[in-house]
């Protein structure tokens, strides 16, 4: 038997249709896809990436044959990449592990590279009917506050009070319809900030409207420090050359391509960076002739704030070997290449 919430939630979702592409299929691949896109993502912002990519990668396989290149591309402006890798990588996991055919069970799905129970719940009610509960920020959001519960959602003992609560309400004959309703309502009604609380079908029983603690649910525990980087990028120019680099390293923007980068602990003045030429093997002979700078660019991500300024060089023709990792293109040739949006921004203004 449904509960009552269940029931209205229902009953709200079929009256209030929320069009996506991805909503009227079965296809365990584009259910993936939307799901993984849309983390970190709103839905208006994710769409024209989700539609790129099924026309580029219509296919597991196809998606498992490209280049990491390639899919980093496709991404390039939706941020957050290490998705993409792990979208990539679990593309090749299925071809592998299990011969190119999706997996069927929430176990299975389990298994791949960067889906977590979130993921796994959606993709197994979505596309094989399977009775499994998602719990995602809107979802947290809806329980907290129509039930009233100031457990954290980011604690342990949170975390397992909603799981117990979400998939007691889950609907088992229609679970994907229930898991899209709750998180449907929390984007469309019962949102962050200035909720429709006023025209809510759960205004007469709603804990937290009726209390006044609309704001105050979900509850967080842990609040993440922001970590400050200062970048300085090199834009080395020869004619119609340019240098890049690809971020190998364990951090942001992994896989991605930047102008050769010097970080530091402070934002030096403009001047100093002519010196940092005489610890550099390739610029031995003379100190970095800046020709011209940007104004420092901030840009945010979800725990760092980056300061970043970028610094004209122009290079005169050399048979010095450039430094490891160094890429010498033509400036045309930089639309091939995916970089931060950081990057991608400064690029626009370029007058290559």
């Amino acid at each position: 038997m449904i509960n009552r919430f269940t029931n209205k939630l229902l009953k709200w979702y079929f009256l209030h249709p929320r069009e996506m592409p991805w909503k009227h299929t079965k296809d365990p691949y584009k259910i993936w896809l939307s799901e993984i896109i849309l983390q970190q993502t709103r839905v208006e912002q994710g769409l024209p990436y989700y539609e790129r990519m099924i026309k580029k990668f219509p296919s597991v396989i196809h998606l498992a044959r490209a280049s990491e290149d390639v899919v980093l591309k496709s991404w390039e402006g939706l941020g957050y990449y290490t998705r993409a890798r792990n979208l990539h990588a679990a593309a090749k996991q299925v071809v592998k592990d299990f011969n190119g055919r999706f997996p069927e069970t929430h176990e299975t799905i389990l298994q791949l590279k960067g889906v977590g129970p979130y993921s796994a719940a959606a993709i197994a009610s979505f596309a094989f009917n399977l009775p499994f509960a998602v719990l995602d920020g809107n979802v947290y959001r809806v329980l907290s506050r129509y039930f009233g519960i100031y457990e954290a959602v980011d604690a342990a003992s949170g975390k397992k009070t909603f799981t117990e609560l979400a998939q007691k309400l889950l609907d088992p004959e229609h679970p994907g319809d229930y898991n899209q309703a709750i998180m449907n309502f929390g984007a469309m009604v019962c949102t962050p900030a200035n909720p429709g609380c006023d025209t809510c079908i759960f205004r007469k029983e709603c804990f937290a409207y009726l209390h006044q603690a609309v704001a105050d649910l979900p509850v967080k525990a842990k609040k993440n420090a922001v970590r400050s980087r200062w970048f300085h990028f090199l834009v080395l120019e020869e004619d119609e050359y340019i240098i890049i680099e690809k971020r190998t390293a364990r951090d942001i923007w992994k896989g991605l391509y930047q102008f050769p980068l010097v970080e530091t602990d402070v934002l030096p003045d403009p001047d100093k960076v002519k010196g940092w030429g005489k610890s550099s093997a390739f610029f031995s002979e003379d100190e970095i002739n800046v020709t011209a700078f940007s104004k420092i660019i901030s840009h945010k991500l979800s725990h760092q704030t980056i300061s970043a300024r970028f610094y004209h060089v122009r290079l005169q023709a050399s048979k010095r070997k450039f430094p490891a990792g160094w890429i010498k293109i033509k400036k045309t040739q930089l639309k091939k290449y995916s970089f931060p949006k950081l990057i991608v921004n400064y690029l626009k203004v370029l007058l290559f």
